[in-house]
C-alpha cells in the first residue's frame, strides 16, 4: 500500500504549487473506511439469529467508526497545505487484462471527504434511530446488517479512484437500496417497488457503462488521474458522448428526469431508510458524478447544458408533485426529487455552480435526513398512518418532534438564517449569472429556480402544517378509531435533535468567509464569478418575497381552513400531480408496452422463424425417408425389377449419348 499526492498538473481546474507526498497513518488506513461496515454487515448476515440480542449495536458501532476514522483522515488534511489535499491511496494491483491495467485505490480529497463525514455522521445518527424503530421487528438485526452494506458501498462510491471501481461501489449501493426498500417483501406492493427501483437504476447502471466503454476506447484508461489528464485533447463530440452517458448514470441514481419515477415508490421501505438513501446519501451519488467528472463536462458544453436542462426539470417536477401528495413520505419525497434537481441544475453551471451544488447537498442531508426521521416518528405515535389528511394538531402531543421537524421545514423553504438560505440561495444567484455571455440563459434558469423557491415554500408549509397545526383529524380511513398520539423515545428523539441543530447552523458556519468552497478549491478548481443579470440584493428579497408567499398561502388553507379528510377531486393539474404527473403511464407507453411487444415479437420470431425452419427441415427429411423406406421392401423380386429397370435406363442413356 502506498500514500501520494497528485502533481499540480494532474489536478482538474487547479493552479496550486507541486506538493511534496504525504504519509499519515490515516491516510494509510483510509481502506478501514470501507472494510469495517462491510465486515460488520457479514457478520451479521453470517451469524443469523444468534446475533439478535447485539447485532443492532454491533451495526451502530461500525458506522460510528467509520465516522471516527474519517473525521481523523479529515483532520489530517486541513493540516496539509492546500496543494497536498488530493491524495491518492493505492491498496493493490486489481485487473490486468488486454491493455487494461488497473490497480485497486482511493482518492482522498475534499470532495470525497465531504461525502465520506456525510455519509457516516448522518448514516449514524439514522442508525442509533433505527435501534428503537426497529425495535419490534424481529429482523432488526437483518436490516442493520443492509444498513452497513449500504454505508459501505457508498463509501467505496465516492472513495474510489477510478471509474471501474466506483461502478463497483455504484452497484454495491443499488444492491443495499433494492435490499432496504423491500425489506417488508412479504408484502406484494413493497416487492413490487424495490424490483422498480432496481430496474430504473439498472437504465441508469448501462449510461456508466458506455461512458468507461468510450472512456477506454479514446483513453486506453479508466483511472480519473489518466482520464481527467487526456480531456485536453478529447474532441468535443467524445466528451459530449462521454458526458450525456454520465448523465443518464446520474439520472437513474438521484431520480432525475426522466429516470425519476421510482423514488415516490421507494417509501415502501421502514422510514430509517427514506431518511439514508433518499435524503443523505444514495440520491445524491449523481451530484457527485457529475461533479467528480467536471473535466469532461468543461469540454462538452452541450452536455453541460443537458445538466441544467434536466435539474431545471426535475426541481419543478418535483415541487409540482408535492403539492398535491397527502402521504407524508411520498411528499418529502418530491421535495428530495426537487431538492435534488437544485444541485444538478448548480453543478451544470460549471465552475460557478459546483461549489454551491455540494454546500446544498450537505445541508439539505441535514434538514431532510431530520425530517424523514420526524416523518418516522410521526407514524410512531400515530400507529403508522401516513395520510397527512388524518393528522393536524399533533404540535401539542408530540413536542419535540414538532419543533425538530420545524428547523427542517424553515430550513428547506430558505427562511434566513436557517441553513438553506445559505446554500440553495447560492444557486438561485449562480442561476442567475451568463454562461458564455448568454444572458437569455440567466433569465431563464433564473426564473425556473424563482418559481421553485415559491413552490418548496407552498408544499413544504402545507406538509408542515396539515401535519402538526389546524383542527385535530385522528381517525382511521378504515375503522374510524381514534388515535393516541404521543412522542417518541429518546433513541428517535435524539438523532432528530441533532439534525436539526444542524438545520439551525450548519449553512451559516460554512459560509463564513467563504470556507467550504474555498476547501472544495482542489477539486473544482477557483473562477471569479460573473455578476448576475439581476443585482444581488434585488435576486434575494425576490426569492424571499416568494417564499413568504407559499408559506402564507398554505398556511391559509392548510392551517387556518378546515382540511378535509378526503381530497376533493381538485383540478387537472392537481390529478395529474397526485398520479405523479403521469410518469409511470409514460414510461407504460415510451418503454413498458414497446419492451413487452418486442419481447413477444422476438419469441414468435423464434419460434415461427427459428424453430420453424428447424423442425421444417425434419419434417422434410423424415418426409423422403418414409418414401426412399418404402423401396427397402426385403423381395427378391422387387430388387430384380429395380436392377431390370435401372439397366433398362442406363443401356438407353448410352444408346441416346452414342447419336
Amino acid at each position: 500500500m502506498s500514500v501520494h499526492t497528485l502533481t499540480a498538473a494532474r489536478l482538474p481546474f487547479a493552479d496550486l504549487a507541486v506538493p511534496v507526498a504525504p504519509s499519515g497513518p490515516w491516510q494509510e488506513s483510509a481502506w478501514l473506511l470501507v472494510a469495517v461496515p462491510l465486515v460488520s454487515a457479514a457478520v451479521l448476515l453470517l451469524a443469523g439469529r444468534r446475533s439478535d440480542r447485539w447485532g443492532h449495536w454491533l451495526g451502530v458501532a461500525a458506522s460510528a467508526a467509520s465516522f471516527v476514522i474519517g473525521a481523523l483522515i479529515l483532520v489530517s488534511l486541513l493540516q496539509a497545505p492546500v496543494g497536498e489535499r488530493v491524495v491518492e491511496v493505492d491498496l493493490f494491483d486489481w485487473i490486468s487484462a488486454g491493455q487494461l491495467t488497473l490497480a485497486a485505490g482511493l482518492r482522498l480529497d475534499p470532495l470525497s471527504l465531504t461525502f465520506v463525514m456525510l455519509v457516516t455522521f448522518v448514516g449514524s445518527l439514522i442508525h442509533v434511530y433505527s435501534v428503537a424503530y426497529m425495535d419490534a421487528d424481529v429482523d432488526r438485526r437483518r436490516f442493520f446488517a443492509y444498513l452497513n452494506l449500504f454505508v459501505a458501498a457508498m463509501l467505496l462510491l465516492v472513495l474510489a479512484d477510478s471509474f471501474v471501481l466506483l461502478f463497483m461501489g455504484w452497484e454495491g449501493v443499488g444492491l443495499a437500496s433494492y435490499l432496504l426498500i423491500g425489506f417488508w417483501n412479504h408484502r406484494t406492493e413493497y416487492a413490487v417497488a424495490a424490483k422498480k427501483a432496481f430496474i430504473a437504476n439498472r437504465v441508469g447502471d448501462l449510461g456508466l457503462l458506455i461512458a468507461m466503454m468510450a472512456m477506454f476506447a479514446t483513453v486506453g484508461a479508466l483511472d480519473f488521474t489518466s482520464v481527467f489528464g487526456a480531456v485536453g485533447s478529447m474532441d468535443t463530440s467524445t466528451a459530449t458522448i462521454i458526458g450525456l452517458a454520465l448523465l443518464l448514470a446520474a439520472c437513474g441514481k438521484s431520480a432525475q428526469f426522466p429516470l425519476q419515477s421510482w423514488l415516490g415508490d421507494a417509501m415502501a421501505g421502514p422510514t430509517p431508510v427514506s431518511a439514508l438513501i433518499h435524503a443523505a446519501t444514495m440520491v445524491t451519488a449523481g451530484v457527485y458524478l457529475v461533479v467528480r467528472s467536471a473535466p469532461i463536462y468543461e469540454a462538452a458544453p452541450d452536455a453541460q447544458l443537458a445538466v441544467v436542462v434536466v435539474g431545471a426539470i426535475t426541481l419543478l417536477f418535483g415541487a409540482i408533485v408535492g403539492c398535491a401528495k397527502d402521504d407524508i413520505k411520498k411528499a418529502l419525497a418530491a421535495s428530495t426529487m426537487s431538492q435534488i434537481g437544485y444541485m444538478m441544475l448548480a453543478a451544470g453551471l460549471g465552475p460557478v455552480g459546483y461549489a454551491f451544488a455540494i454546500f446544498h447537498l450537505v445541508t439539505h442531508g441535514f434538514f431532510k435526513a431530520g425530517m424523514f426521521l420526524g416523518a418516522g416518528s410521526v407514524m410512531h405515535g400515530m400507529n403508522d398512518q401516513v395520510d397527512m389528511r388524518r393528522f393536524g394538531g399533533l404540535a401539542r402531543y408530540m413536542k419535540i418532534t414538532w419543533v425538530t421537524f420545524g428547523l427542517g421545514w424553515l430550513a428547506i423553504i430558505g427562511v434566513p438564517p436557517f441553513s438553506g438560505f445559505f446554500s440553495k440561495d447560492k444557486i438561485i444567484e449562480a442561476a442567475f449569472m451568463p454562461v458564455a455571455g448568454a444572458e437569455w440563459r440567466a433569465w431563464l434558469f433564473g426564473s425556473v429556480v424563482l418559481i421553485g423557491a415559491g413552490l418548496t415554500a407552498f408544499y413544504m408549509s402545507r406538509l408542515f402544517f396539515m401535519t402538526f397545526h389546524g383542527e385535530k383529524r385522528w381517525t382511521t380511513a378504515a375503522e374510524g378509531a381514534e388515535q393516541h398520539p404521543h412522542e417518541s423515545p429518546r433513541l428517535m428523539t435524539w438523532p432528530m435533535v441533532v439534525l436539526a441543530v444542524g438545520s439551525v447552523a450548519l449553512g451559516g458556519l460554512l459560509s463564513i468567509g467563504g470556507v467550504f468552497t474555498t476547501w472544495l478549491e482542489p477539486v473544482v478548481g477557483h473562477t471569479e464569478h460573473a455578476d448576475p443579470v439581476l443585482p444581488i440584493p434585488v435576486i434575494m428579497a425576490s426569492t424571499l418575497v416568494l417564499v413568504l408567499l407559499g408559506a402564507f398561502l398554505a398556511w391559509r388553507q392548510y392551517a387556518a381552513s378546515t382540511v378535509p379528510q378526503v381530497a376533493p377531486a381538485g383540478s387537472a393539474l392537481t390529478r395529474a400531480a397526485r398520479r405523479d404527473l403521469y410518469q409511470d403511464e409514460v414510461n407504460d407507453a415510451v418503454l413498458v408496452g414497446p419492451g413487452a411487444y418486442l419481447t413477444r415479437s422476438l419469441v414468435y420470431g423464434d419460434r415461427q422463424v427459428v424453430d420453424g425452419a428447424v423442425v421444417g427441415v425434419a419434417h422434410v427429411t423424415v418426409g423422403i425417408a418414409e418414401r426412399v423406406r418404402k423401396l427397402q421392401n426385403g423381395y427378391v423380386r422387387s430388387y430384380a425389377a429395380t436392377m431390370l429397370a435401372g439397366a433398362v435406363v442406363l443401356l438407353v442413356v448410352v444408346l441416346v449419348t452414342r447419336i
